[in-house]
């Protein structure tokens, strides 16, 4: 048993198939397929089972456990040794190297490639990896260490993670530019009660913002669209199929098109924290931990956006 085994291994059982697995490793099917016959000769017992091999048997279950922790012990070990490494040929002397995996939720992909910019000037050595996906699936790939660190959008309840908020995340009613209620003022939520309302999809932390503003308002709006996605979104409201909450960070270019236009709502924008995410059970090693002091002391101003 060895470590490239390992990854293959459990490449195969996070992919659900030999083909996928082989494209997410860049390598031949037959590879794979070689690798994981070796794996079991060398366990005696089979790892998968099923017509095409695809579900895991007892025993394959029990060793991802333990290859997911392997294999991530040996991750966390080239951070903090490339932490330490030098270009002593060059005379640079000490510098920051080595690979860097951020999850993002969608909102914050409107600057935090912007911010990794940043990073990456000041530490060129480094390789950056961006993953964005919705809070609850950023947050559990965090708890199973396979992000070195995460962006969300406010702090999680979650006892193993901890969060430090760096920059506020407001949150805004949008309508097309030419929509009757996009020039009056001091709009009340009750003027929105007839209105077509485009809705975030289920376990999106957007929805589950608004709903929990409507809940405190005690009034119901017209849920018209149910949309995955920021970027749908502002087609719809920019086609005129509806209004719709999202945060100010989506729609800074159609703002400054003059294509979206924020309504001027009483009490709003409402704000959440912007929050740079690790887990509580080890230190960070050097490379995360440097990129979340630079977020901390620079990314206020990166994550700056207009609301009207």
């Amino acid at each position: 048993m060895n470590l490239r085994a390992l990854e293959v291994f459990a490449a195969v059982a996070d992919a659900g198939g030999h083909s996928l697995a082989a494209d997410k490793l860049d390598i031949s099917q037959p590879a794979v397929s070689m690798q994981i016959r070796q794996l079991e000769a060398a366990l005696h017992v089979p790892l998968f089972d099923g017509p095409r091999r695809h579900h895991l048997t007892d025993a394959g279950r029990e060793l991802l456990q333990h290859a997911r922790v392997i294999l991530q012990q040996v991750r966390l070990a080239q951070a903090a040794i490339g932490g330490f490494s030098a270009d002593v040929g060059g005379g640079k002397g000490p510098g920051l190297c080595g690979v860097l995996h951020l999850g993002v939720v969608s909102s914050a992909n409107y600057f935090a490639p912007r911010l990794l910019q940043a990073f990456k000037a000041l530490h060129p050595d480094i390789r950056l990896k961006l993953t964005m996906a919705r809070r609850d699936e950023v947050l559990a790939l965090l708890q199973q260490q396979q992000l070195d660190i995460a962006i969300t959008g406010f702090p999680p309840s979650e006892a193993d993670l901890e969060a430090t908020t760096f920059a506020r995340n407001p949150h805004c009613i949008v309508a097309a530019a030419d929509h009757p209620l996009a020039g009056r003022s001091r709009l009340r939520w009750a003027d929105l009660r007839g209105e077509p309302f485009i809705f975030r999809e289920p376990g999106s932390a957007t929805r589950q913002f608004l709903e929990s503003l409507l809940q405190s308002q005690a009034i119901q709006v017209r849920a018209s669209l149910e949309m995955t996605g920021n970027e749908t979104i502002k087609q719809a409201v920019m086609c005129g199929l509806g209004i719709s909450f999202l945060s100010a960070h989506t729609f800074q270019v159609e703002l400054e098109a003059g294509r979206l236009a924020v309504l001027d709502l009483v009490d709003l924008p409402k704000y959440l924290d912007w929050c740079i995410v690790q887990r509580r059970d080890r230190a960070l090693p050097a490379l995360p931990a440097a990129l979340r002091d630079f977020v901390i002391a620079n990314a206020a101003d990166v994550a700056r956006c207009r609301v009207a």
